[in-house]
């Protein structure tokens, strides 16, 4: 059985650190204030061979093997889906944030609209209709790729 597994690829050379990636992905969620399911973080500046440079880095879910979170849920609202997609069942979520504790990198995050958790889901809904997450189709230099995983040793295609 071929399951594709996603993962978001982040090019920081072509990176201007616009937060478009952020804008666009909680306009597509209706977020309030607050949550920030991808974030985009300046590193401090430094000189390279004289010249100033800075780096730009991307955060967001890592949508795990073996998610921590998942484990953690005590309702079951933590869910993983066969093509690795991490989410959160808004139906069976309390609140409660034991995910995020559980989380190496703390990403399930608290949104105060709902009194539950939201994470970076791949914009799954988008996925499902052949569409790229929207941080990727609307980062302005194209510095975000969705990249489908395969397995050690299969060839692409």
């Amino acid at each position: 059985m071929n399951l594709r597994r996603y993962t978001l690829y982040h090019n920081a050379k072509r990176c201007i650190g616009c937060h478009a990636c952020e804008i666009h992905c909680k306009v597509n969620k209706s977020l309030p204030v607050g949550p920030i399911l991808c974030e985009i973080s300046c590193q401090p500046l430094k000189r390279v061979k004289n010249i100033p440079k800075t780096e730009f880095l991307f955060r967001s879910c890592y949508h795990c093997d073996d998610p921590l979170c998942v484990a953690a849920c005590p309702t079951g609202a933590m869910k993983k889906r066969e093509d690795g997609i991490v989410f959160v069942d808004e139906t069976r979520c309390v609140g409660c944030m034991l995910c995020a504790g559980a989380c190496p990198w703390h990403i399930p995050q608290y949104n105060p609209a709902t009194g539950k958790a939201i994470k970076c889901d791949l914009c799954k809904d988008r996925i499902d209709r052949g569409l790229k997450p929207a941080c990727v189709s609307k980062c302005t230099t194209k510095a975000l790729e969705l990249v489908e995983l395969r397995p050690w040793g299969e060839p692409p295609g």
